[in-house]
């Protein structure tokens, strides 16, 4: 339920309202605009629908919300969600570029790919130190080593750093480490992760699931919200169909979804969702014109001998060569329609 309050109305005003639902058992998360202040509820349908707030001082309108999903929604809040981690920004009209490798692998590595990345463009470095692999027999990552030198190689060329908190128990070390903790697409209906996320303040992005629903990864986004983190972005990396020539297939269309069911940012992942390198560079155009906030890229300075995604990482000239290509397409208007959603 959203409880949307007169135009300037008074903290007093507000404050008895959320007194009321917290009397109720009730949770009260408040977006509040220049003038307006929306306060969604979150509690038993039947105690929350049975209160009589339309009278309550303040109170211009009461919205029963039938979306499995209420902070996530637009209806809860309309202007699009804008996280920022140190001086890179998510959810602008211009494109988070996030890129790195797959994997952590050594010093020298890490450093030349950052420092290749930072000089192409890109605002975000990633890099993974726990890798869930569908084999037991495949490279696992280094674990803190690997977040160490991921943590390095940020700081020297001055990007925010990006990794996978892979189990709920890692998550305070890594959060020690990284500027965004990702939760990959095996850990999306990881509820007691995503539970422990959300208590944190650090953004998370949200990968969506290999066969999960936008309605799913959606209510998955609202544990973390709940929770108290409102820096969260969605990510597409890709859903699993009968294709076969494709890694994954990279679905657009939730991409445009998104834009218009929720207020929070959206990154396109081309390299996983396709895991080619030729279509890595087409996608990615393709989905800023669908509305993506941002990308995700891989990119390795030895694809041929890297331990993780190799034939899917672009070289850092070819990362380059993508990055000169995407000007004109975040000039269009076309990439601004989802913000009057």
């Amino acid at each position: 339920m959203l409880v949307v309050m007169r135009d300037h109305a008074s903290q007093e005003e507000i404050d008895h309202v959320v007194d009321r639902l917290h009397e109720a058992g009730a949770e009260a998360h408040l977006s509040g605009g220049a003038v307006k202040t929306v306060i969604g509820v979150v509690g038993e349908r039947e105690v929350v629908y049975s209160l009589e707030l339309e009278g309550l001082p303040g109170v211009e309108e009461v919205v029963r919300v039938l979306k499995p999903y209420k902070l996530v929604s637009r209806d809860f809040q309309a202007e699009d969600t804008v996280i920022r981690v140190g001086g890179s920004v998510v959810g602008a009209s211009d494109a988070a570029m996030i890129a790195g490798p797959c994997s952590v692998e050594s010093e020298e590595q890490m450093l030349a790919i950052a420092r290749a990345v930072k000089a192409a463009g890109a605002n975000f470095l990633r890099g993974g130190a726990y890798k869930p692999r569908t084999s037991p027999y495949a490279f696992q990552g280094m674990g803190v080593a690997g977040l160490e030198l991921l943590r390095e190689a940020g700081d020297e060329v001055g990007l925010p750093v990006v990794t996978e908190v892979l189990d709920v128990r890692d998550a305070e070390v890594v959060a020690e480490y990284a500027d965004v903790l990702q939760v990959g697409a095996r850990n999306m209906q990881n509820f007691m992760m995503l539970e422990e996320l959300g208590k944190m303040r650090k953004p998370v992005l949200l990968k969506r699931g290999l066969a999960a629903t936008i309605d799913e990864v959606l209510q998955a986004a609202e544990y973390l919200l709940k929770g108290g983190n409102r820096d969260v972005m969605l990510c597409e990396r890709g859903v699993r169909t009968f294709e076969t020539y494709t890694r994954n297939t990279l679905d657009l269309a939730a991409v445009a979804a998104l834009r218009t069911l929720t207020h929070l940012p959206v990154i396109a992942d081309p390299s996983h969702a396709t895991g080619r390198r030729e279509l890595v560079a087409p996608m990615c155009r393709a989905a800023l014109v669908a509305g993506a906030h941002g990308l995700m890229v891989e990119v390795h300075n030895d694809p041929e001998h890297a331990r993780c995604d190799g034939p899917q990482s672009l070289t850092p000239e070819q990362f380059a060569e993508l990055m000169g290509t995407l000007g004109p397409i975040l000039a269009l208007d076309a990439r601004r329609w989802g913000s009057a959603a």
